[in-house]
């Protein structure tokens, strides 16, 4: 069975670097909790919480056209159409699917499904 932990994008304007050089083509990791966890501790997001996702994003991109690293200023000088399109697509790839079992009930025979993911269960207590 494979798991697959990198995914590729293609932005929907593309990041124009300094050169004038357009990038489309990125490709961009699940992000660990690590990477939702350390950023809360940088001054920018603690100054500014919409930073985060710029911080976030720059961790887990992994490659955008031919740019040889990329950090918050690549992020930064994205247009926002470019950053909303990562952000949804940073929600897609690591957002979980609800988990759910098929189940009947003992007493009156009612076939149903429960909801076991781990994320429902936290949220609810």
């Amino acid at each position: 069975m494979s798991f697959a932990t990198e995914f590729q994008f293609v932005l929907p304007r593309g990041y124009v670097d300094e050169n004038g050089t357009l990038h489309r083509h990125g490709t961009m990791r699940l992000a660990t909790a690590a990477d939702e966890i350390l950023p809360m501790r940088d001054p920018r997001v603690q100054q500014n919480p919409g930073y985060l996702s710029i911080i976030l994003l720059a961790r887990v991109i992994t490659k955008l056209g031919d740019l040889r690293a990329i950090d918050t200023k690549t992020i930064e000088k994205m247009f926002t159409a470019d950053l909303a399109y990562l952000q949804n697509f940073y929600r897609e790839i690591n957002e979980m699917e609800k988990l759910a079992v098929k189940t009947s009930c003992p007493k009156c025979g009612h076939d149903h499904e429960v909801d076991i993911s781990f994320l429902s269960q936290m949220e609810g207590a």
